[in-house]
C-alpha cells in the first residue's frame, strides 16, 4: 500500500512474542519502523530472528536488563506478555519507574487493565475483547470494513463512502458539519490518503476512514 504521508522516525520496543506482540512487531516493522523485539524464551527469540530490526532475549522484570537493552531509547514500548500476569505487571512497572517514554500494557480482563493503569501504563488495550468488537461491528454493518473503538462514546471506522457522498469533494458533501464526522484519510485501491484535503474528490469503491461518534457514525451507515 502506497501511503501518502510522510513517516516519522520513531522506535517501537516489544515486549513478549506471543501472537499479539509478535504480530503487531512485524506490522510495525513493514510499515518501516524500527522495531526491537524481547522476550526472554531463547527459541521464540531464534524463531524471530529474522521478521524485525532487532531481536533480544531479556528477562524485562529485570531492570538492569531493561537499561542495558537500552529501553528508555524508545519511543513506545509495548507490554505484549500475555500469559504470565506477574511478569505482564512487573515489566509494566519497572518500565514506568525506569521513566519509559509511553507504556502499552496488554489486560486479560478488566481488573487486569486497572491495575495497569494505576501503575502507570498510558495505555492499556485488551486484544481478545477489542478484537470481538471489531469482528460483531463488521459483521452487524455490511458498509463497515474496519472499527476501532476510542471510548464507549467514539469511535474509528473504515467505511465504503455513500453513494451520497460520491463524485463530490469533501468541501461539497460537507460531512463534518452535517453529520459532526471527520474524514482523516481515504482508502483508494493500493494508496492511502492522509489528512485529505477539502478540494479531494470522493469517488466509487473509495473507503473513507472517519472519526465520531457512535450515534453520528450509525448515522452515516443508514446513507445509500
Amino acid at each position: 500500500m502506497k501511503i501518502k504521508n510522510n513517516r516519522n522516525n520513531r522506535q517501537f520496543a516489544i515486549i513478549g512474542l506471543g501472537r499479539f506482540g509478535s504480530n503487531m512487531a512485524k506490522a510495525l516493522h513493514k510499515m518501516g519502523y524500527e522495531v526491537l523485539a524481547i522476550d526472554k524464551n531463547p527459541q521464540k527469540v531464534q524463531d524471530f530472528s529474522d521478521e524485525v530490526t532487532h531481536v533480544i532475549q531479556a528477562d524485562s522484570t529485570d531492570e538492569a536488563a531493561l537499561r542495558a537493552i537500552g529501553i528508555l531509547n524508545f519511543d513506545v514500548v509495548v507490554v505484549a506478555i500475555g500469559e504470565d500476569v506477574q511478569s505482564n505487571i512487573m515489566t509494566t512497572l519497572q518500565l514506568k519507574e525506569i521513566g519509559a517514554s509511553y507504556i502499552v500494557a496488554t489486560a486479560r480482563n478488566s481488573l487486569h487493565g486497572k491495575l495497569l493503569e494505576k501503575i502507570g501504563a498510558d495505555r492499556v488495550v485488551a486484544p481478545e475483547r477489542d478484537m470481538a468488537r471489531r469482528v460483531a461491528y463488521n459483521l452487524a454493518s455490511t458498509s463497515v470494513m474496519d472499527y476501532i473503538e476510542l471510548s464507549p462514546k467514539f469511535s474509528i471506522v473504515e467505511i465504503t463512502a455513500p453513494k451520497a457522498f460520491q463524485n463530490q469533494t469533501l468541501a461539497e458533501s460537507n460531512i463534518r458539519a452535517k453529520y459532526g464526522i471527520n474524514v482523516v484519510a481515504i482508502k483508494r485501491g493500493d494508496d492511502l490518503i492522509i489528512s485529505p484535503l477539502p478540494n479531494e474528490v470522493i469517488i466509487n469503491n473509495d473507503i473513507v476512514v472517519v472519526v465520531g461518534s457512535n450515534e453520528s457514525i450509525n448515522g452515516l451507515e443508514e446513507l445509500e
